[in-house]
């Protein structure tokens, strides 16, 4: 299990704010790994369904969660 890092994007000041983590339970890349963390970040840190527009993940984290050819990293 990985953590991938949750933000709250402020487009207007061009600025990131960390809300949260979700973290990154699959071991293979099932194809849509990315979708469905993005949709439960936003189901946990949404208010309204307005505001689910501006929470994003951190792409590089949550790739290098999945590792290479969806094989997860050994531990350091």
């Amino acid at each position: 299990m990985k953590p991938v890092s949750v933000y709250r994007v402020d487009y207007v000041r061009k600025t990131k704010v960390l809300v949260g983590t979700v973290m990154e339970r699959r071991k293979n890349d099932r194809g849509s790994n990315l979708t469905g963390l993005l949709h439960l970040a936003r189901k946990t840190f949404a208010a309204s369904p307005e505001e689910a527009f501006s929470i994003t993940l951190d792409r590089q984290e949550a790739s290098l969660a999945q590792g290479v050819g969806g094989r997860t990293h050994p531990p350091r």
